[in-house]
C-alpha cells in the first residue's frame, strides 16, 4: 500500500462512530454489520459476513462499503492538498536539512554520509510522490469536468444521435444501390467494377460538427484509460443476483453520485444478432474474435494475390466502433445502468457493450460482475481488472471454495482430442513452407502431446475415436508427475509449451485507438484451422456426435489449452483422473485442483482488503482452513455473524429424533431403503399436511432416493392419501422445466387460500443440491414448512472425493480429535442442509417451520454448524408427539391474529367509521361552527 494510501486509511481511527447513508431507517442488526463492514475495509483485513436473507445484506454491504470508500476518497484528498501545500511551502526547509547532513558527514565520517544519502533518497521518493499527485489531481479534474459535461450536454448527445442516424441512411442507400446494380448488372460485373474502380473512391467524409462529436472523446484519452482510481469489485454467482444488487444500488442513497460498471460475458452483452443467434458461448466468442481480426488485421498473402480473381468476403462487427464505445463508457459513467440496460444503451448507440463496459473500469468506483471473471487470473488480467490496493466484495460466497476448484479444472474427451490432432496436423501441413522454426516445433509438441493423451486413453490418435472400443474400463488417479511421466512427456517443457498457447491466445484485451491492434492470438488461429485462408481449403475434423445433449465445441483446442494451463500446478495441488469408458470417445482426462488456496491467494494478496459473505456461511472452518490459512495470517481474518430481523414466534426447527409409532429416524444409506423407514416418514408427512397451511416443501437427499420414496408411497397407498390435503409436486431434472413447475406450485396454493375447501396448499418434493435448493425464494405460503429428510452426505465412494479426503489429511491437522476427512463430509452435508432450509423465511414477517428428520442432527458437532439464528431457536424432540404439538400450536399463533392485535384493529374501524359519521354532520352546520367541532373532535378521537 502506497504512503498516501496508509496515511488516509488511518485518519479515520479514533474519530468515533461513522454516519452511513440508508434510504429507511436500519435495523439493528444492519448498523452493526456495516460498522463490521467499516472497520475490516479500514484495517485492510479479509471479513467472513454472515447476514441471513431477509435482513438486508446487500443495502448493508452498498451502504458499508461505499461509505468507507467516499471517506477514503475525502481523506486522500485532503492528504493530497497538504502534501502539495508542504512542497509548495517548504522548497527552502528542505535546503536546510541537507547542509546540516553535510556538515555532519565531514564530522563523523562514513556514519554521518550514510545518513545523508537516505535522506537525500527520501527526499527524492518524496518529490516524486508529489510529482505524481499533481498529475493525478490533474486527471481527476479533467475526468469529472468530462462527465459533468456529458451528465449536462444535451446538445452532444442528440449530435451524436444524429450522426448514428446518418450513418445508418448511408448504409442503407448503399446496400439499395448495390442490389440495384447487382440485379440490373449481373454480380460478376459488379465485382469486377468494384475491383477495378476501388482505387477512384473517395475516402469517407467527416463534417467539421461530426468532428467535434468525436473530439471530446479523444482528448487526453490515455489518462483516462490508465488511471485507476480506488475501487470496489463486488462479484457473485449469476447474473441475475448482479443485476438485483445493481438495482439496490440505484435505490440507496449513493444512487446518483457512484461511477459503476457492470460487466458480464458476450453472450450476455453481445448486441450483433447475427453472433447472438449462435447460441453456444464459444461459438459467439470466435466469431465476435474472428469479425475483430478482419476489422484490424491485414490481408493475407493469398487474398492479395487473388485479389483481382475474386472478391474475398471480410464480415467485421458494426458495434466495433472506438468512438461509439468510448461514448457508451461515458453513459456508463454518468449514470448507474444494470446489464439490461447497457444492452439496450448499446443497441441504441450502435456500440459493443462489452468491450465498450471495459474501457470504463479504470475510472469506476464500483465494478460488478460474475464469479469466474474475477476468480480466474487469465480472465482477470483479459478484461483488464487490476486489484492491487483495492477492495473485494464476494456475495453468495456459500460455494465459493467449490466455485474456484470447478474454475481451475479442466476435461478434455478423447474425442475433442483427436479432433484437435487432426485440425492441428493438417494446418502443419498446409503451412509447414510458411511457419517459423520455433513456431513449428511448438505445434510438433503439441501433436506429440495430443497423441499420448489418446494413447494412455488405450487408443490410436489416426484413427475414429468412436470406433475405438476400450479394453480395461475404469477409473484411475493419478498424480501429475506420475502421469507426465507414463505419457512420457515429462521431457518437454509444459511452461514454455503454455507460454506459446497464452501468447497466441490472448483474447479480451482492452486496447486503445492509439496502439496497433495485433493479432487475436490463439483464437484466429483456432479460427484458421476451421477455415483456412478460403472455403476450399477448410480444415476438417472427424465426425464426432455431441455427447450428453451439449452442444459441440467451436473448437476442441480451447478444451486442451485449459488442460495444459492445468498441467503447470505444483504435483501435489492436484491429481489426473483417467475415465475409460466404452470408447476413446467417451472417455476423458480429468484435471482435479485440490487445492484451491493456492489461486484465492493471489486475489488475497493483491487487494486492499476482501469481504467473503454470504446468507448460510456455516459452518466457516471450511474457509479459514482451506482458503485462507495458506494465504494470510489468522489475526488477519474477522468473522462476523448477525440474527435475523423476525420476532422468535415467527420461526420453529425441531429436531425429529423419531417418528409416530416410535420409529427411530437414521436415514443412513445402509436404513434409509427399509420400507418401515419409508412409511414412517410418510406417516410424518401426513400429519404435517393436517396442520400445515399453504406449501410444504419436503428435501430429499438425491433424486432416486426421493424416485424409490414416490414409487413406494404410491405402491402403498400413502400418495393417494396426501393428495387428499396437498397436491403433490416434483422437482424435475431438466433446468428448462423448473419454471413450469414453480408457476404451477404457486398458483396452487394461491388458489386453495383463496376458495379454501379440504386441499390446503401443496407439497413439493425437491432434492438438495437440485435445482430448487438454492436461489429459490419459498416465501410467504410458498414455504411454511421445511422438511429435510435425513442428512444428505456426498458420496464417499467418489475417487474425486476420496482424492481430496486423503489430500487434507497429509496437509491439515486435526480438529477437536477428527480427522480433516471426516470435517469435510459433514461440512459438505451441512452447507448444503443451510442453503436448502434457508429457502424459507425470506422477509421480516415471514413465518414457517423447519423440521430435520433424523436424530443425527442432535449430535453436537453436527448441530453447532447450523447457522446462529436457527440453532439459537432449535428444539430437540425426542418423541414426534410433542414435536407435533409444538407445530399445531405454533401455526394456530401465526394464523390467528392474538387478542391484543384483534382489539386494535376493531378499534381501528371503529374509529374510521365514527369519523365518516361525524364528517357527514360537520357538512351540514355553519362553516364557523363546522371548523370548531372538527378540532374539538378530532383531538379527542
Amino acid at each position: 500500500m502506497c504512503f498516501l494510501c496508509q496515511e488516509a486509511a488511518g485518519a479515520a481511527q479514533g474519530k468515533g462512530r461513522v454516519n452511513f447513508p440508508f434510504p429507511y431507517t436500519p435495523y439493528s442488526i444492519q448498523e452493526d454489520f456495516m460498522a463490521k463492514l467499516y472497520d475490516v475495509l479500514e484495517a485492510g483485513k479479509v471479513g467472513i459476513f454472515e447476514s441471513p436473507t431477509g435482513t438486508g445484506k446487500s443495502l448493508s454491504l452498498i451502504c458499508g462499503a461505499l461509505s468507507w470508500l467516499r471517506d477514503f476518497e475525502e481523506k486522500k484528498k485532503q492528504e493530497e492538498a497538504r502534501l502539495l501545500a508542504d512542497e509548495h511551502n517548504g522548497q527552502d526547509k528542505q535546503q536546510q536539512p541537507t547542509s546540516c547532513c553535510a556538515e555532519a558527514s565531514n564530522c563523523q565520517g562514513s556514519v554521518g554520509e550514510l545518513d545523508w544519502i537516505t535522506e537525500f533518497m527520501q527526499k527524492k521518493e518524496e518529490r516524486a510522490m508529489v510529482d505524481r499527485l499533481k498529475e493525478e489531481q490533474i486527471r481527476r479534474k479533467k475526468r469529472e469536468a468530462r462527465l459533468e459535461k456529458i451528465r449536462h450536454n444535451v446538445q452532444l448527445k442528440y449530435a451524436s444521435k444524429r450522426k448514428r442516424l446518418e450513418d445508418d441512411e448511408t448504409q442503407r442507400l448503399l446496400q439499395l444501390s448495390t442490389e440495384i446494380l447487382s440485379t440490373e448488372l449481373g454480380s460478376d460485373v459488379l465485382e469486377q467494377l468494384d475491383q477495378e474502380e476501388e482505387e477512384l473512391i473517395l475516402a469517407e467524409y467527416e463534417s467539421d460538427e461530426e468532428k467535434k462529436v468525436g473530439s471530446w472523446l479523444d482528448e487526453d484519452d490515455d489518462d483516462l484509460e490508465e488511471e485507476h482510481v480506488t475501487k470496489i469489485y463486488y462479484c457473485s454467482r449469476t447474473h441475475s443476483q448482479l443485476a438485483q444488487f445493481v438495482h439496490e444500488v440505484q435505490k440507496s442513497p449513493f444512487g446518483e453520485e457512484i461511477r459503476l460498471v457492470s460487466l458480464g460475458s458476450r453472450q450476455n452483452l453481445c448486441v450483433n444478432e447475427e453472433v447472438r443467434h449462435l447460441g453456444a458461448v464459444q461459438l459467439i466468442n470466435d466469431r465476435c474474435m474472428e469479425m475483430q481480426k478482419n476489422k484490424h488485421g491485414k490481408k493475407s498473402e493469398g487474398e492479395e494475390s487473388e485479389g483481382k480473381k475474386r472478391r474475398v468476403s471480410r464480415a467485421v462487427c458494426p458495434f466495433y466502433s472506438y468512438e461509439q464505445m468510448q461514448f457508451l463508457r461515458d453513459e456508463v459513467l454518468v449514470k448507474v445502468k444494470d446489464i439490461e440496460q447497457l444492452v439496450a444503451l448499446g443497441k441504441e448507440i450502435k456500440a459493443c457493450p462489452y468491450y465498450g463496459s471495459r474501457y470504463a473500469i479504470p475510472a469506476a468506483q464500483l465494478v460488478v460482475l460474475p464469479y469466474q471473471m474475477l476468480l480466474h487470473e487469465s480472465t482477470r488480467c483479459a478484461s483488464g481488472i487490476k486489484l492491487k490496493d483495492q477492495v473485494v466484495i464476494i456475495d453468495e460466497a456459500h460455494n465459493l471454495i467449490d466455485t474456484i476448484t470447478c474454475i481451475y479444472s479442466a476435461e478434455v474427451r478423447g474425442s475433442q482430442l483427436c479432433c484437435a490432432h487432426s485440425q492441428l496436423l493438417q494446418y502443419m501441413e498446409r503451412y509447414r513452407k510458411r511457419l517459423k522454426a520455433k513456431n513449428l516445433m511448438y505445434i510438433k509438441q503439441i501433436l506429440y502431446l495430443l497423441e499420448r493423451f489418446v494413447s494412455i486413453l488405450g487408443g490410436n490418435v489416426n484413427q475414429n475415436p468412436n470406433a475405438q472400443s476400450i479394453s480395461q474400463a475404469g477409473t484411475e488417479l493419478k498424480s501429475i508427475n506420475d502421469f507426465l511421466f507414463q505419457s512420457q512427456i515429462d521431457n518437454i517443457n509444459l511452461f514454455k509449451l503454455f507460454g506459446f498457447v497464452e501468447r497466441y491466445g490472448a483474447t479480451s484485451v482492452v486496447k486503445t485507438n492509439k496502439e496497433k491492434q495485433k493479432m487475436a492470438g490463439l483464437q484466429n488461429f483456432l479460427l484458421a484451422l476451421h477455415q483456412g485462408p478460403d472455403k476450399e481449403a477448410a480444415i476438417q475434423c472427424p465426425p464426432v456426435e455431441a455427447e450428453d445433449g451439449q452442444p459441440k465445441m467451436a473448437s476442441p483446442l480451447m478444451q486442451i489449452e485449459g488442460f495444459l494451463s492445468a498441467l503447470t500446478n505444483a504435483n501435489q495441488d492436484g491429481r489426473v483422473i483417467l475415465n475409460r469408458q466404452g470408447t476413446v470417445g467417451q472417455s476423458s482426462l480429468k484435471f482435479l485442483l485440490l487445492n484451491p488456496a493456492v489461486h484465492f491467494a493471489k486475489v488475497l494478496k493483491e487487494c486492499r482488503a476482501a469481504i467473503i459473505a454470504g446468507g448460510t456461511m456455516q459452518p466457516v472452518s471450511d474457509f479459514r482452513e482451506q482458503l485462507l490459512s495458506c494465504a494470510i495470517g489468522a489475526d488477519r481474518v474477522v468473522e462476523f455473524s448477525c440474527g435475523h430481523v423476525i420476532p422468535p414466534d415467527n420461526i420453529l426447527p425441531i429436531i425429529l429424533c423419531s417418528g409416530p409409532s416410535n420409529q427411530q429416524l437414521e436415514f443412513t444409506y445402509q436404513k434409509r431403503d427399509l420400507p418401515q423407514m419409508m412409511d414412517e416418514m410418510g406417516r410424518i408427512l401426513g400429519n404435517l399436511c393436517n396442520v400445515v397451511p399453504g406449501g410444504v416443501v419436503c428435501f430429499f437427499p438425491s433424486y432416486e432416493y426421493e424416485k424409490q420414496v414416490y414409487t413406494h408411497w404410491e405402491r402403498t397407498g400413502l400418495l393417494t392419501r396426501l393428495a387428499t390435503k396437498k397436491k403433490i409436486f416434483q422437482e424435475p431434472k431438466r433446468a428448462n422445466q423448473v419454471e413450469q413447475v414453480l408457476s404451477e406450485y404457486a398458483k396452487c396454493i394461491k388458489r386453495c387460500s383463496q376458495v379454501g375447501g379440504h386441499v390446503t396448499g401443496a407439497l413439493l418434493f425437491s432434492v438438495v443440491g437440485g435445482k430448487m435448493s438454492e436461489g429459490i425464494n419459498f416465501s410467504d405460503d410458498l414455504g411454511r414448512c421445511v422438511v429435510m429428510v435425513g442428512m444428505p452426505y456426498p458420496n464417499i465412494k467418489s475417487p474425486e472425493l476420496q482424492e481430496k479426503m486423503a489430500y487434507l489429511d497429509k496437509t491439515m491437522p486435526r480438529s477437536a480429535g477428527q480427522p480433516p476427512s471426516k470435517m469435510l463430509i459433514e461440512n459438505l452435508c451441512m452447507k448444503a442442509v443451510n442453503q436448502s432450509i434457508g429457502r424459507a423465511i425470506r422477509h421480516q414477517k415471514d413465518f414457517a417451520s423447519i423440521l430435520l428428520v433424523d436424530h443425527r442432527y442432535a449430535r453436537p458437532s453436527v448441530f453447532n454448524k447450523l447457522p446462529q439464528w436457527i440453532k439459537e431457536r432449535t428444539e430437540i424432540k425426542p418423541a414426534f408427539g410433542p414435536a407435533f404439538a409444538a407445530l399445531r400450536k405454533s401455526y394456530h399463533r401465526s394464523i390467528q391474529p392474538r387478542p391484543d392485535m384483534q382489539l386494535a384493529k376493531e378499534e381501528k374501524a371503529l374509529r374510521a367509521a365514527l369519523a365518516v359519521v361525524l364528517d357527514q354532520i360537520f357538512h351540514e352546520l355553519p362553516s364557523s361552527y363546522s371548523r370548531i367541532y372538527r378540532v374539538s373532535m378530532s383531538s379527542s378521537i
